[in-house]
């Protein structure tokens, strides 16, 4: 049996490095930085933040702001670990990659298969989304289409070349910080009372700070945990950028500002300017209800538009991520190995089958909407915390041997090694337990559990049977 040090060398080194049946072809280095800046400025400002927020703020009520700032901490320190090691071993498979280096085939199999399936299905879910708002502007035309459409679009722009992914991502971040930029200005005019036509609400609606108690937290809390999900492609686009390692420490070390900024900062201003209670905070989302509130024309179908784009943006990105971890499995040995063929700079054979999987998703949401869909739902409702645990044990482990063997690439630091990557594994344990106190999240945990499971021990056997050869 191969030990973890060997087998997981492919991947230390240079991203460049072209794995075994891919022709001698490397992935190629096509995103620039300003791209890289903007998937990271962009990336943690998903449809979730922009209509699913709304269900934490009827259960926690203000205390929603509390909620998704405890749950940002546990994710800028989630981040900074994963900033640490891959700005040492860029690598398109990210933590992946560095679980193997950890903990051997095993770690890397599960971490990355179980992610796969997270990213292929995420883009049949967010094709939907976006099919349901095409049609409500053009009722009668079939949904399964504009899903279709969706997807032979950012298939066929992630089949052709990595900018094209990078141009996309561009364009779609930028819309998307411009309209929440704008929503944090109208926001703060209007809170101070200097807003035209508005007056300021003070602290009215913020006396009533818990309503549901701590249960009614502990809901807020769960809701804006999954809110954060997608960070984590930065740090595998960034090994096909121009200078890894500088992308990589740039988004990390911004992320602390983007969150408080992005999450944070505009539920604060929700709060604050409309009641908690109010219906239109689930009805119609809490941005549009806040939009409302100031008298902003249009701002529904407004906002209509940047959930769109929103949902556009994940589709591309998840199917840029999904085949490029299905790309790094296979180039360690953990795969098909028609996965990572390459050509063109682009693995297109885990591209086409990462988005087949993703509409069978969409297939399976047609064709058994009561059994198979919802279960497929459930066992991937906590991949990412499991993700996030690979993370920080395997920094606890991959942080030792960098110091010790290689300290120049520590380029990027955990903060107050290793009392806050401890922290970091105490706060994803709670959140682990809560999950399992809650009738709702209870199952997705099991799922995700008995999933982990599996892929655990199908990765161990893989593991054996190569080493048998």
């Amino acid at each position: 049996m191969p030990s973890s040090t060997s087998t997981s060398s492919s991947s230390t080194g240079s991203a460049d490095a072209a794995p075994p049946g891919t022709d001698g072809v490397p992935l190629s280095h096509g995103l620039k930085q300003r791209h890289l800046s903007m998937i990271a400025l962009g990336g943690v400002i998903g449809a979730g933040l922009f209509v699913g927020s709304g269900a934490g703020i009827a259960a926690a009520g203000p205390s929603i702001v509390v909620a998704y700032a405890l749950s940002g901490v546990l994710v800028m320190l989630v981040m900074r670990m994963l900033g640490e090691m891959s700005a040492a071993y860029p690598s398109s498979g990210s933590f992946s990659a560095h679980a193997e280096r950890a903990f051997g085939p095993w770690a890397g199999f599960t971490a990355g298969w179980s992610f796969w399936v997270l990213l292929c299905t995420a883009v049949g879910m967010e094709g939907i989304g976006a099919a349901d708002i095409v049609t409500g502007w053009l009722p009668g035309t079939p949904q399964w289409a504009w899903v279709a459409l969706f997807m032979v679009v950012f298939c066929g722009a992630n089949l052709a070349a990595v900018k094209n992914f990078g141009e996309f991502e561009f364009w779609f971040a930028a819309l998307k910080v411009g309209a929440i930029t704008l929503f944090l200005v109208l926001g703060v005019l209007a809170v101070a009372g200097v807003l035209p036509g508005t007056d300021s609400p003070g602290a009215s609606n913020l006396t009533d700070f818990l309503p549901h108690g701590g249960q009614g937290l502990i809901v807020g809390l769960l809701a804006s945990v999954f809110a954060y999900g997608g960070l984590e492609t930065v740090t595998i686009a960034a090994a096909e950028s121009e200078d890894p390692v500088r992308g990589v420490a740039s988004a990390v070390r911004t992320a602390m500002w983007r969150i408080a900024l992005f999450y944070v900062g505009s539920m604060a201003i929700v709060v604050t300017l409309i009641p908690w209670n109010s219906p239109e905070v689930v009805a119609k989302g809490p941005y549009v209800a806040a939009l409302d509130h100031l008298g902003i024309p249009a701002a529904a179908q407004l906002m209509k538009v940047v959930v769109l784009v929103a949902l556009l943006s994940a589709m591309n990105a998840n199917i840029y991520g999904s085949s490029r971890i299905a790309y790094s499995l296979v180039e360690r040995g953990q795969g098909p190995r028609a996965l990572a063929k390459v050509s063109g700079g682009v693995p297109r054979v885990a591209v086409l089958v990462s988005s087949l999987f993703g509409f069978g998703c969409v297939l399976l949401s047609y064709w058994r909407p009561d059994d198979v869909f919802p279960w497929l739902l459930n066992m991937i409702g906590a991949v990412i915390l499991v993700v996030w645990v690979f993370i920080a044990v395997s920094q606890l482990r991959l942080r030792r041997r960098l110091e010790r063997e290689a300290p120049g690439k520590l380029v990027v630091r955990m903060w107050a090694f290793p009392w806050l990557t401890w922290v970091a594994l105490a706060g994803m344990a709670a959140v682990f337990v809560l999950m399992a106190r809650e009738p709702g999240t209870r199952v997705q945990l099991y799922s995700t559990g008995g999933m982990t499971l599996f892929l655990a021990a199908a990765g161990y056997a893989w593991q054996r049977t190569r080493a048998a050869r």
